[in-house]
């Protein structure tokens, strides 16, 4: 029986079964999709005759493509594929994406390459019915490419202005301002902020300039959260260090290095995610500095990492989990509509805030 297709290239077909078994193409068709309705010796011959050949049934990809539809969500980002399970907000965010997938049985592709041409090669072969955007660095190329496949999207923050994207995203502001003025009330007055991208492809100290120009203006708007805050208290914007970091280690780390160098160092730290935040009590703490006697911090996310750590993390939380569901229902339940959603957040205080020192 092997041999009946030996030297053949092509990869074996359906028809090539029925064939050798001496079934019609609908019969054989059935044996793999309806076998209740072939009689019990047909089913076995037919298997037989698919085992022996190597054949392992009918690609599930053709059948779903006709029927429109693959019951599955991609899920997107610029970063490598570790950043979904090495990111506590990712982590927690796929959480929420899972719960509203597991509830209809819909799938998930995990869709990442930090080499542009790979993700565009990526994005266009998606077995999906849609995109769920993490839109951190190169949020812009992940809206472009998406638009390119005509599958709906939604980017999970509202920073682009574009009001066809539909978006679900916090109030980056209000949230900002909850932030500085707890540090504030604590008296605080030397504070610096470790912030999110601007761009993509920078770190660094970012000037008035490359604020004005932010590419994401969810970064730009929980800077001027802040500002706008310190403001009331009487603070010198203009003197704030504002890093710019990738959200990872290493830039946080070099972050605080430059911050720390300067010859007045801040008593409280304004990070724009927990993972920043967890990052630099850490940093501190391994450099004989107490959290929060000798500098606060104050993070913004929400993850459950904060709560673990020590001191426990000060910061605005946002409802990751309920963001992640919403996306999820968004491309499952899509009915064409643009739809752009703004939640809110809210401060939680821990152990990593206190009163401003004397120092």
């Amino acid at each position: 029986m092997a041999s009946l297709l030996e030297g053949q290239a092509r990869p074996i077909r359906l028809a090539d079964i029925a064939r050798a078994a001496g079934v019609s193409h609908g019969t054989a068709s059935n044996v793999f999709s309806r076998p209740e309705i072939v009689r019990a010796e047909v089913r076995e011959r037919v298997k037989a005759v698919a085992e022996q050949m190597g054949y392992a049934g009918p690609d599930p990809k053709g059948r779903l493509l006709r029927a429109g539809k693959v019951n599955a969500i991609g899920v997107a980002t610029t970063e490598p594929l570790s950043y979904f399970f090495d990111d506590p907000f990712a982590r927690v965010m796929m959480a929420g994406i899972s719960e509203a997938c597991d509830a209809t049985g819909a799938g998930i592709a995990l869709v990442s390459a930090a080499n542009q041409e790979k993700l565009a090669w990526n994005i266009q072969s998606a077995l999906v019915d849609g995109f769920i955007l993490f839109c951190i660095e190169g949020g812009s190329r992940l809206v472009d490419l998406t638009r390119e496949r005509r599958l709906p999207f939604v980017a999970l923050e509202l920073g682009f202005q574009d009001e066809t994207v539909s978006a679900i995203g916090v109030d980056n502001v209000a949230g900002a301002r909850l932030a500085a003025r707890h540090l504030a009330e604590l008296g605080h007055r030397r504070f610096a902020v470790l912030s999110l991208a601007f761009a993509d492809n920078r770190t660094g100290f970012a000037t008035p300039e490359i604020v004005r120009g932010a590419l994401y203006t969810g970064t730009r708007d929980r800077l001027a959260g802040y500002f706008e805050e310190l403001a009331r208290f009487g603070v010198d914007t203009t003197k704030i260090p504002v890093y710019e970091t990738e959200n990872e280690e290493k830039s946080t780390r070099a972050g605080l290095e430059a911050i720390f160098d300067r010859d007045e160092p801040p008593t409280a730290i304004l990070a724009m995610s927990d993972r920043m935040a967890l990052i630099a009590i850490d940093w501190l703490k391994a450099r004989g500095l107490k959290v929060p006697q000798d500098v606060s911090i104050v993070g913004f996310d929400g993850v459950p990492d904060g709560a673990l750590c020590t001191p426990a993390l000060t910061t605005i939380a946002q409802p990751i989990t309920e963001i992640g569901r919403r996306a999820a229902r968004m491309i499952l339940d899509h009915d064409g509509a643009v739809r752009r959603e703004t939640m809110g957040v809210e401060l939680i205080v821990r152990a990593s805030t206190g009163p401003a020192g004397k120092s």
